[in-house]
């Protein structure tokens, strides 16, 4: 009926924010939230109550970009509208049954078993909704698919699907490890944080800060997280911009690789996110050099409006080839869809 974005992340004034917006529209039947980590504790889209409200600030700093802000829209939301029910609606659900050797790190088991340590996954949401498109496109079910769904936007990971359920991805106890990402590093060797923290005595507040906001493709062009700027900034002879890219799209490609490695067989790569909906030299660079896995380049390319109006397109030229898929983020349709089913609605 209306929408509201915000350009700054949810803070004091998130509960002014909200109020105004409502003030604008009927009464809700329901609220769904995205709250990307659930904890070891919460394993399903669920109500929010005291005790889920206070699992949800136990989990915040293994999301610090994510969960932290989404609190006070929760509150401001339960304050504001208390008569209406509250729904977490989780990215790491999509993954709840990953296989334990894909969840499971070579760590102490003292590390495994006393701290929790293991691989969650996320982009849950976005990865629901682009499964259930993929079996439409491809009109087949999704428990007779074997697909790898690539997120690629501000955070970006891919995910292996067999026969409708996550048995790998690239994110893991955060959303930091994985691909790399717009101004997040994805994986790096752990011995070079010991290394920086020994040698040049970086904080572990320094090193948060500078993983999670000033590397990945901004680390990298030293100007710019947004592809779409590195793609003019490289047409115009930027070497860096040049570089971020070609580290980009070959991350890109071991995750994908990876990913594959969990599967008999690669129905479809999909992909999905803001640069997987409007990157199309991305898209290029990426399947063309994937023909080990029978993935070809000569993509086609859609127009984002007739993307966005459809919902999905094929754009591999099919030929023989694996088909390659571009489905429109459907995070928001698919929190409508997890609220309902939690109630029943």
């Amino acid at each position: 009926m209306a929408e509201r974005d915000a350009s700054e992340p949810p803070g004091p004034a998130a509960a002014a924010e909200l109020r105004n917006f409502l003030s604008e529209l009927p009464a809700p039947a329901a609220v769904g939230h995205r709250i990307v980590h659930s904890g070891p504790h919460l394993t399903g889209h669920t109500l929010i109550d005291a005790r889920v409200r206070a699992l949800l600030t136990d989990v915040a700093d293994l999301a610090p970009l994510h969960v932290a802000p989404a609190l006070p829209v929760v509150d401001a939301g339960r304050e504001l509208l208390p008569d209406v029910p509250h729904v977490a609606c989780f990215d790491t659900v999509f993954h709840k049954d990953l296989p334990v050797q894909a969840r499971t790190y070579a760590v102490p088991e003292r590390w495994r078993a006393e701290y929790g340590l293991r691989r969650y996954g996320f982009h849950g949401l976005s990865y629901s909704w682009g499964l259930q498109r993929t079996a439409q496109a491809l009109g087949r079910p999704v428990d007779d698919l074997q697909v790898v769904l690539v997120h690629l936007g501000g955070g970006c990971s891919a995910c292996a699907v067999r026969n409708g359920h996550s048995v790998d991805t690239t994110m893991g106890l955060t959303p930091l490890e994985g691909l790399v990402m717009s101004r997040r590093s994805g994986s790096l060797d752990p011995g070079a944080l010991l290394w920086l923290q020994r040698r040049h005595g970086l904080s572990p507040d320094e090193l948060d800060d500078a993983l999670h906001r000033h590397s990945g493709l901004l680390g990298l062009s030293g100007t710019s997280g947004d592809t779409r700027d590195l793609v003019r900034a490289r047409a115009e002879g930027d070497a860096a911009a040049a570089l971020a890219l070609a580290t980009f799209t070959l991350s890109c490609r071991r995750g994908i690789a990876s990913m594959a490695a969990s599967l008999d067989r690669l129905d479809a790569l999909v992909f999905t996110g803001e640069i997987g909906e409007d990157q199309p030299e991305v898209r290029e660079e990426i399947c063309s050099a994937l023909t080990v896995l029978g993935v070809q380049g000569g993509l086609l390319v859609p127009e984002l409006e007739d993307l966005m109006r459809q919902g999905l397109r094929r754009i591999d030229q099919a030929e023989g080839g694996i088909p390659v898929l571009v489905v429109a983020t459907g995070e928001t349709q698919q929190i409508a869809a997890e609220t309902r089913r939690v109630l029943g609605m």
